[in-house]
């Protein structure tokens, strides 16, 4: 969201804009490093072009994604943060060809965050949000805004380790495998994906989401080396 990567340029003393794609990209430095920062729009396709451009045109080391997602497993409630080991994309459904929820032609319906770097977002999220507790699993994407009981409840049940849901994460997840880039996100809970999501969400991305942003990924960069 807007407000998130307006408190991430906060941190930046030097950032300039390209525009690439219809996307404002922002290049700069925060703690050494060389960094780009940028929205990364919502849904699996746009979200798809935002990391195509980061590894092609800006050729990018790692990738970090933050943001919002609903909590579904036990214990994620809203305010804490999940750090995914792993993505999937939920509604991805080719059968009978494929398996449902494997990526036709790849052979696998979950695609992995980096090890180390996964690792470095969980310790940042912790060291930065002593107050917040932290989570560490299976986020899963899908292209539609998850927001009843029912629905959540499906999920659930088809996907009994998932922490939580969102629409980007396996998207980035895929188009990094493809470029053989390192890549992790983390993500603020923002409600329980079910009847009472409807809640202020842009009061909680203003007050709660953006800070834990801006504080994750300064953390992070502060004791990240520099590739």
């Amino acid at each position: 969201m807007h407000e998130e990567l307006a408190a991430v340029l906060d941190l930046l003393p030097d950032e300039r804009k390209v525009v690439v794609a219809g996307r404002e990209f922002w290049q700069g430095h925060l703690h050494g490093h060389e960094v780009v920062a940028v929205l990364a729009r919502i849904g699996k396709v746009a979200a798809a072009t935002t990391a195509a451009v980061l590894a092609e045109r800006f050729e990018v080391g790692r990738v970090v994604f933050t943001g919002v997602a609903g909590g579904l497993g036990p214990g994620v409630q809203v305010g804490d943060v999940v750090v995914a080991s792993e993505f999937l994309q939920h509604d991805m459904d080719a059968s009978p060809i494929f398996p449902r929820h494997e990526v036709p032609l790849y052979g696998r319906s979950r695609f992995a965050a980096d090890a180390d770097l996964a690792a470095a977002l969980c310790e940042a999220a912790r060291s930065a949000l002593p107050q917040a507790r932290v989570h560490r699993g299976l986020v899963v994407s899908g292209d539609r805004f998850v927001s009843t009981t029912a629905e959540a409840r499906v999920l659930q049940a088809e996907l009994p380790d998932a922490l939580a849901v969102e629409m980007e994460g396996a998207a980035f997840a895929q188009v990094c495998h493809d470029f053989g880039l390192p890549f992790a996100a983390v993500r603020t809970i923002s409600d329980r994906a079910d009847d009472a999501a409807h809640g202020d969400f842009l009061e909680f991305i203003r007050t709660v989401a953006s800070p834990h942003s801006a504080a994750i990924v300064e953390t992070l960069l502060r004791n990240l080396p520099r590739s």
